[in-house]
C-alpha cells in the first residue's frame, strides 16, 4: 500500500503497523456535497425501493419470494468471496441434506442463509449492533473454510487485501491495526444507531463502505458486509421482508465494486460510491420486482392447472414449498404432509402431470424432481444498471 495513493486525508489517515502503512478511517459522516444529482439518485432509489417493499404485501405466504430470495443472495455474496456453488446445488442439498452429493461450497452457502435467517429472527429482540455482527461471523464460519480464523471474535492481528499470496508490504489495503481497529468499530456503531439526519440509503452505503474498511475479522469481512445492508434496511423498517439483495448487482459489477469501496478510502470520493451503491437499489428493486411477477404468474399458473384436475390439500400445499425450493423428492413430501410415501408418490405424479415437475435423475429409488421453469426464473442474471 502505497503512502502517496492514502495521503489525502479526505476519508482517514494513514498509521504505521509493523512497519507498514495502514489505513485508519474517520469517523463517520463524512462531509458531503449533496449535488442535484445525487439528491436525484437518493429519491429515485428510496422510490423503488418502496415499490419493492410493497410486492410483499401482495402474498398470503411470504415465503413464496424470501426463501428463494434469500439463497439466492447467499450463493451470489459467498461467490464473490470465491465459491463455486450455484443456486441448483444450495437447492439440492436443503432437500435431502442427508442422502445427495453435495459440491464442497454448499456447506459455506448454507451457512449464510443460517446466518440472515437467524438474524433476522434476533432483530424482533435486538437492535443491529457489534455483539449481533460477531453472531453473524460465527454462524457464517461454522464447520467450514475459515473457521480456524476464530469465528465469531474480531481480529487479534494485522490483516491485509491483495491477491493471494500477496505480502503486506504488496498489499492493495491495508486496514487499521487492531487498536485502532477497536476505536473505528466503536464509532462504526455509534453512527449505526444514529436516526436522525441522514437519508437512510445514504447510511447504509457509508456503514458498508466503512465495515469493509475495518475489515474487522481475519476472514468473512465481505460476506458480512453484504449481509448487514439487508438486515439494516429490515432494522429501519424500509423493507418489512428481506426482499433487497444487493449482491446480485455487486457480483455483475465486481471490480467496480472493490474499485468504488478502494476509491473512498484512496480519494475520500463518496459521490462516486453513493452513486454506484444508489445505482445497485435502484437496479436490484427494479429486478426483484419483475422476478417476482414471473414468479406470481406462475404460481398461479400452476394452481389453475392442478385445480382442473381436483387437486389434494396435500398436493396444493407441495406446489406453495416447490415455490420455496424447486426441487422434490418422494420422502421430502412425505415429512412435509405426514403422509405416507404412497401418498406423496401420487402428489409428485399429480405435479408431473401437469407439467410442473419432471424427474431428474433417471434412477429408480432415490428419485429428484425438479420444477425446471421455477428454477430457471429464481437463477435469472444479476440486474443491467438501467
Amino acid at each position: 500500500m502505497q503512502y502517496q495513493e492514502f495521503a489525502n486525508g479526505h476519508a482517514g489517515r494513514l498509521v504505521s503497523s509493523d512497519g507498514v502503512w495502514a489505513f485508519f478511517p474517520n469517523p463517520l459522516p463524512p462531509q458531503m456535497d449533496y449535488r442535484s444529482e445525487l439528491v436525484e439518485l437518493i429519491a429515485q432509489a428510496e422510490t423503488d425501493l418502496g415499490t419493492l417493499n410493497g410486492v410483499g404485501g401482495r402474498l398470503a405466504n411470504p415465503h413464496l419470494l424470501i426463501m428463494p430470495y434469500i439463497r439466492r443472495e447467499a450463493v451470489l455474496s459467498s461467490r464473490i468471496e470465491g465459491t463455486q456453488s450455484t443456486l441448483s446445488d444450495l437447492f439440492l442439498f436443503e432437500v435431502e441434506p442427508d442422502e445427495l452429493p453435495q459440491v464442497p461450497d454448499v456447506r459455506e452457502v448454507r451457512n449464510y442463509v443460517r446466518a440472515m435467517e437467524e438474524a433476522l429472527r434476533r432483530l424482533e429482540e435486538l437492535p443491529l449492533s457489534l455483539r449481533l455482527v460477531r453472531q453473524l461471523h460465527a454462524t457464517l464460519l461454522e464447520g467450514v473454510r475459515g473457521q480456524e480464523y476464530t469465528p465469531g471474535d474480531f481480529r487479534r492481528h494485522q490483516n491485509w487485501i491483495g491477491v493471494p499470496g500477496t505480502s503486506i508490504e504488496n498489499a492493495r489495503y491495508v486496514p487499521p491495526p487492531v487498536p485502532q481497529m477497536h476505536a473505528a468499530l466503536d464509532a462504526w456503531e455509534k453512527f449505526l444507531h444514529v436516526r436522525r439526519g441522514f437519508p437512510v440509503l445514504v447510511q447504509c452505503a457509508m456503514l458498508h463502505y466503512q465495515f469493509e474498511a475495518i475489515h474487522p475479522f481475519a476472514d468473512g469481512n465481505g460476506r458480512v458486509g453484504r449481509l448487514l445492508i439487508t438486515l439494516f434496511l429490515c432494522e429501519r423498517q424500509r423493507l418489512t421482508q428481506p426482499l433487497l439483495y444487493l449482491s446480485a448487482f455487486f457480483e455483475g459489477y465486481r471490480d467496480e465494486y472493490y474499485d468504488r469501496l478502494l476509491a473512498v478510502s484512496r480519494d475520500g470520493d463518496w459521490t462516486g460510491w453513493l452513486e454506484f451503491f444508489l445505482s445497485g437499489v435502484s437496479s436490484q428493486s427494479r429486478a426483484a420486482v419483475r422476478q417476482a411477477d414471473k414468479i406470481f404468474d406462475l404460481h398461479g399458473d400452476y394452481r389453475q392447472r392442478l385445480q382442473k384436475g381436483r387437486a389434494t390439500g396435500s398436493t396444493l400445499a407441495t406446489l406453495d414449498r416447490l415455490f420455496e425450493n424447486p426441487y422434490v423428492t418422494v420422502s421430502g413430501v412425505a415429512r412435509a404432509t405426514g403422509k405416507t410415501k404412497p401418498t406423496a408418490q401420487r402428489v409428485i405424479d399429480r405435479l408431473v402431470k401437469a407439467e410442473i415437475v419432471e424427474e431428474i435423475t433417471g434412477q429408480r429409488w432415490g428419485r429428484v424432481f425438479c420444477a425446471r421453469e421455477l428454477l430457471r426464473a429464481l437463477e435469472e442474471p444479476p440486474a443491467e444498471r438501467e
